[in-house]
């Protein structure tokens, strides 16, 4: 069975369609003001920032923690991760 991953939070889904049609907890507009996003790179063993090259085995933590280099300021949004 796949397991599809929130590119937000990182929470496994079974199904795209569960995923994509659940409220996600740390949409960048606010929580659950918009849908999951598939994250569409593959499974990692470690996940890096997009924006800073920070890491972490689990995508859900990587997600949790601010970003010192987000783009809307220095830790005014969370770790983005690569694909």
């Amino acid at each position: 069975m796949n397991t599809h991953l929130c590119e937000y939070c990182g929470t496994k889904f079974n199904s795209i369609v569960n995923l994509t049609s659940s409220p996600c907890f740390r949409h960048p507009l606010g929580p659950n003001k918009g849908k999951h996003k598939l994250y569409e790179g593959s499974e990692k063993a470690v996940y890096d920032c997009k924006y800073c090259g920070t890491n972490n085995r689990s995508l859900a933590v990587l997600t949790s923690l601010p970003c010192y280099r987000h783009p809307k300021g220095s830790n005014k949004g969370n770790h983005a991760p690569t694909l």
